[in-house]
């Protein structure tokens, strides 16, 4: 379910489905260029992964060296830390994820949209806080240590802008002109020349946080829908010619090129063999104890990266948008409810998916660790059946128990006090959650990564 959307946030979403061809996201006039503008897009099928992807970036479009590339990465893949982006596009309102909902001054800023003292579930870390009703899920989550909560994060200064202060979190930093993402950067430090799949969109545009300045990234919209193509062959047929051509391609022979036409054939039809589970929906191998929400996009591309990182595939860093829109400036009260829910459930599904695949008998969950951001959280004020911009917001980081070290980061800040634009004043920077993900998760060379970085504080959340 969408949000009831403001103007700006309307007129860009009409802008990004206008241009979606184009590669990356576009925005008004005035405002700043997403990360990543001018790259080229290359369409290109890798074959050892069996995806058609966006590529953006690198050198010289070399398909075969692009699929030596993820060949040789995939030997070292299921030793390689993975982080997810999940992004919960409009401005996520903190105070109904978490409310306050004993206090007296949050019950007078909302007098329609409060949540009554009990109707939630109780929050571990804060007696002051409980979970909306939709959110069960996260709360299991955070009560078996496998969520951290960051229940007041943000930026000096904020700017209530969705497009600026996005591209603010995009970047890594608060400027205007920054054209490379945080997580590009890093894959400029640490990612390969070859291998477009260590930086992955899980969209038909490239998320801006992945635009790096000289390493190849990639998007790719619909990772359950790839297949091989055959044309006007009907399934039956083209099961026994399958089986046909992996037969043909695994006979010996001393011609050299028969040899390798043969190979070629063999390798095609092992490839869509193996990600027969792909294709469609249910994927035949998710663990009986990942039950996902049906009908849900989001839910769908997280069962299928699930399936893609249990495969060996050679990802380092994926960005997707979550389910709905939270730009609720009207109708919040059930807008949010339905958005939650499917949120929840999805995300829960996705950490038990993830802990029922093992990787040499240790499970998958324990190199994957998902960071959750919003733009920035709602006005504590409601305007009557929503809330406008606000400034700091939620943001949660899901794992396993031993890697995630805390359970809630930084105070909550209350509604008593609030900045000088009546806003909840924020406790996190989200440059300290950055600093920390880069240093302790997915390491490697960070040196530039994150500008002005000592200024940021390494906030320990995870285990070392």
């Amino acid at each position: 379910m969408n949000a009831c959307h403001c103007k700006e946030h309307s007129r860009a979403a009409v802008m990004r489905e206008a241009a979606a061809g184009n590669g990356l996201r576009p925005i008004e006039p005035g405002m700043p260029m997403p990360a990543g503008t001018g790259l080229s897009r290359r369409a290109f099928l890798a074959r050892s992964s069996g995806l058609a992807l966006a590529v953006f970036g690198g050198g010289a479009f070399a398909p075969r060296a692009f699929e030596e590339g993820i060949a040789d990465a995939m030997s070292a893949a299921r030793q390689s830390s993975v982080l997810i982006s999940v992004f919960l596009d409009g401005g996520l309102d903190t105070l109904a994820l978490l409310a306050p909902a004993a206090d007296a001054a949050y019950q007078a800023l909302r007098p329609t949209l409060k949540m009554a003292p009990d109707a939630g579930f109780a929050f571990r870390d804060d007696p002051r806080l409980q979970w909306h009703s939709a959110a069960a899920p996260l709360k299991a989550l955070h009560e078996e240590d496998k969520l951290t909560v960051v229940p007041a994060i943000g930026y000096s200064s904020p700017n209530q802008s969705h497009f600026t202060s996005r591209h603010f979190y995009e970047v890594g930093e608060l400027n205007e002109s920054g054209q490379v993402g945080w997580l590009g950067r890093w894959l400029d430090r640490n990612g390969r020349a070859d291998n477009p799949l260590q930086g992955l969109s899980l969209d038909t545009t490239l998320a801006p946080a992945l635009a790096a300045a000289s390493m190849p990234v990639a998007a790719v919209a619909s990772p359950t829908n790839f297949a091989l193509g055959t044309d006007g062959v009907g399934a039956g047929v083209k099961t026994s010619m399958n089986q046909a051509y992996g037969t043909l391609g695994r006979l010996a022979t001393g011609d050299p090129q028969l040899a390798v036409a043969r190979g070629a054939a063999a390798q095609v039809v092992g490839i869509q063999e193996s990600l027969a589970g792909l294709y469609g929906q249910p994927i035949a191998d998710t663990p009986a104890a990942a039950t996902y929400p049906a009908n849900s996009g989001f839910a769908t591309k997280l069962r299928a990266l699930a399936k893609m990182l249990h495969m060996g595939l050679p990802i380092r860093c994926v960005a997707l948008d979550g389910n709905g829109g939270y730009d609720t400036h009207e109708n919040q009260a059930a807008t949010l409810t339905a958005n939650l829910t499917q949120f929840s459930q999805a995300l829960r599904a996705f950490q038990a998916d993830l802990e029922g695949r093992l990787e040499n008998g240790v499970p998958l969950a324990e190199r994957v660790i998902v960071h959750v951001w919003s733009e920035f959280g709602r006005r504590p004020a409601e305007n009557g059946s929503g809330t406008d911009h606000g400034a700091a917001g939620a943001s949660l980081l899901m794992g396993s128990t031993s890697n995630l070290a805390k359970g809630m980061e930084g105070e909550y800040t209350g509604v008593t006090t609030l900045d000088n634009h009546q806003n909840l004043r924020m406790s996190t920077d989200f440059r300290s959650v950055y600093r920390t993900l880069l240093e302790d998760w997915l390491g490697g060379d960070i040196t530039g990564v994150l500008p002005n970085a000592s200024q940021f504080s390494n906030l320990g959340l995870i285990k070392t």
